[in-house]
């Protein structure tokens, strides 16, 4: 995966959480429970690191706006 940029984290409240999961399912369903409770940029697709088990995906939070008030 590419680096974190400085952006993503410039305030508190910003997050970037990465996911390890043994399969995209996994790693989705993750996400969908993420930005079922805050703001969040998804990730439309996970990679996968030669070598490495599973399946990896990134997303950004925005913890500031809870959306279950």
């Amino acid at each position: 995966m590419k680096s974190i940029n400085e952006a993503h984290v410039a305030q508190p409240g910003l997050a970037v959480v990465e996911v390890a999961a043994a399969d995209d399912q996994t790693a989705f369903a993750i996400q969908e429970a993420l930005a079922g409770r805050w703001a969040t940029a998804s990730a439309d697709r996970t990679t996968r690191a030669p070598g490495e088990p599973g399946v990896r995906l990134r997303c950004y939070l925005d913890v500031r706006q809870n959306l279950n008030s």
